[in-house]
């Protein structure tokens, strides 16, 4: 199957706790002394002192990362309202000249929907930037209600997920869908459908049930890092809290620090003290989003796994009857991306409104074009089904 365009191409916040299924995602407890992980509480007295210089995020690279992963909003340096219609046009030339590489996939919905005959759909979604806009407050991330009645249709017609990397209880408080599968923390806290090769295949699978009495498979790969993880956010909510803006969330098996209400002179200063973090703790590593510093246990485990999963859960593992399409916005989205371009199984969407490097095929501009996209989709399916029915 050949889906390749035409042509070249300082807030303390914990999970919330309830769960949409009645399994709340502390379901497996470990405590302190039970990991191996663990390297001791960091104290108070050396998260501050020991710090770093500041040239090492610097050196590393870190700095760049952060600018380059937070585009900043497009400002003319000159005055006059001529200057400004000059920005705008230079944007958008700019970013109709990138979708040469990556074509609207409202566009090249036929052609999409060419590869879907026959074959049945599973649909992937990110939440933040895909199915809600990027707010200044994360806590204020929430879907229209436009969205989430298309969201569900989606779901009705399809096989569908929202792979977050918030925690599988704050996405399900945000999406308050039951009809959907949910992956947290980068697909690092799964809910998914009861299959006997899952069991088989990954040790880290537990049947349980919902609170409707079905069964459901639970899968947390990084389970052993949760004490880690919880002693990492509260050393982080104390190393930054006296920087204005700064936010840290726990996302149960990752930790985000946010900067996006930081000022950006004191970039390095969180970046800095995120990086001597680190140093003490050699199994957890850092990677970039939009204004905001992900940390993440150090496993071979990310978005794309999380998709080969729950293809694999679905029983959706034959490449040759199955079209799965993912969409998302984030740097994180790309190993879901870079999965189904390989194996030319599937189709990335990335939405983005700027010019983006990415393995995706194709683009949506914003949240509003994302749900235009779906309800086509659905659109589709419903046709396909009364045509079938009158046969």
């Amino acid at each position: 199957m050949d889906l390749q365009p035409s042509h070249a191409s300082p807030i303390l916040t914990d999970p919330v706790s309830k769960s949409r299924l009645g399994i709340h995602s502390s379901l497996l407890a470990y405590s302190q002394q039970d990991s191996p992980l663990s390297p001791g509480k960091y104290t108070k007295s050396n998260s501050k002192k020991n710090m770093g210089s500041l040239d090492d995020v610097r050196s590393n690279g870190w700095l760049d990362a952060m600018k380059a992963s937070s585009p900043p909003r497009k400002k003319s340096v000159l005055k006059g309202s001529s200057a400004l219609v000059a920005s705008i046009d230079f944007d958008m030339e700019d970013y109709n000249l990138w979708m040469l590489e990556y074509p609207s996939a409202l566009g090249a919905f036929e052609k999409i929907i060419d590869h879907a005959k026959n074959k049945k759909i599973a649909m992937f979604l990110d939440y933040d930037g895909t199915l809600s806009p990027i707010v200044e407050d994360p806590d204020c991330a929430f879907m229209t209600e436009p969205m989430r009645t298309t969201v569900r249709r989606v779901a009705k017609c399809f096989p569908t997920a929202i792979i977050s990397g918030r925690s599988r209880d704050k996405v399900f408080d945000l999406v308050k869908l039951t009809e959907l599968y949910y992956a947290g923390s980068h697909g690092m806290d799964i809910i998914g459908p009861v299959s006997d090769t899952l069991h088989e295949n990954h040790p880290d699978c537990v049947k349980s049930t919902d609170d409707q009495g079905n069964e459901i498979t639970l899968f947390q790969p990084a389970k052993e890092f949760l004490p880690m993880i919880d002693e990492v956010f509260r050393t982080l909510i104390d190393i930054t809290k006296d920087i204005e803006g700064a936010k840290v969330e726990n996302h149960k098996f990752c930790v985000s620090v946010h900067y996006r209400n930081v000022e950006e002179n004191n970039w390095t200063v969180i970046a800095q003290r995120v990086h001597d973090i680190l140093k003490n703790y050699p199994r957890l590593r850092s990677t970039h989003g939009r204004k905001v510093l992900e940390i993440r246990p150090v496993i071979d485990w990310n978005k794309g796994k999380a998709v080969e999963f729950l293809l694999e859960s679905l029983g959706l593992t034959d490449m040759n009857d199955v079209l799965p399409i993912y969409i998302g916005d984030d740097k994180t989205d790309e190993d879901a991306f870079k999965v189904l371009r390989e194996s030319n199984r599937g189709c990335g969407i990335l939405v983005s409104s700027v010019r983006k490097d990415s393995n995706a095929l194709y683009s949506l501009r914003d949240t509003s074009e994302v749900m235009r996209f779906l309800q086509r989709l659905v659109n589709w399916k419903r046709k396909q089904e009364r045509k079938h029915g009158k046969k």
